[in-house]
């Protein structure tokens, strides 16, 4: 099946894959949409199902995953709230579409990066596996939850001036700390996914497969 369907707690697209190969959900940036990076998707692990929700959160026409009070600056209670919601939607998703206990991989850029840190941090239940690009620490202090069997793959720039790198390494170390496995792919750049970028995510989807 595919094609946009609304009647789960978030507007989505599906596009169905081979049963073997993991399901991969796409998280847009700032302004962007479902269709977004099923481009990315299909080069990142060509075989897999591909689940893209649309952000609930408007910012003056843009969607979002979560609200700001300033460029940079978070509202922290709209990302636990917003999390909160997109784990329930991956649940609501898995029944939905018959995923069953298929291994599943969000794969966010900025904005949808930041939403996919927060809900491995906050519901491990529910996510266990994210390629982040461009991420930055989505919560001032996440709590101490066991991470042990979550991997990340953070892919930013050292030069991102919407993501600074006093933020994406201080994600490394939450992470890290909690017991999850994070590889990082830096490159010299800003806040942008580039082709050493996605190569690496390429990579570490398919190391996943035999974990």
């Amino acid at each position: 099946m595919s094609g946009p369907v609304a009647a789960l707690p978030l507007s989505h697209r599906f596009h169905d894959g081979a049963p073997d190969a993991p399901v991969l959900l796409l998280l847009h940036g700032t302004g962007g949409g479902p269709g977004d990076l099923l481009g990315l998707g299909r080069e990142l692990s060509p075989r897999s199902a591909l689940l893209a929700p649309a952000g609930p959160v408007s910012e003056f026409g843009a969607a979002r995953w979560f609200r700001r009070l300033a460029e940079g600056v978070f509202d922290f209670e709209d990302v636990v709230k917003q999390s909160r919601r997109l784990a329930g939607f991956i649940r609501a998703a898995r029944y939905r579409y018959a995923l069953d206990d298929r291994r599943l991989v969000a794969v966010g850029f900025s904005n949808g990066a930041n939403i996919a840190a927060a809900t491995l941090l906050l519901h491990p239940e529910a996510l266990r596996e994210a390629v982040l690009f461009s991420a930055m620490s989505p919560l001032p202090d996440p709590p101490d939850t066991d991470l042990a069997g979550t991997r990340a793959l953070l892919a930013n720039g050292r030069r991102d001036p919407m993501a600074p790198l006093d933020s994406s390494e201080g994600l490394v170390r939450e992470l890290t700390a909690r017991g999850a496995a994070v590889t990082t792919a830096w490159h010299p750049g800003g806040h942008t996914i580039t082709p050493s970028g996605r190569t690496a995510a390429r990579a570490w989807i398919a190391e996943g497969a035999g974990g």
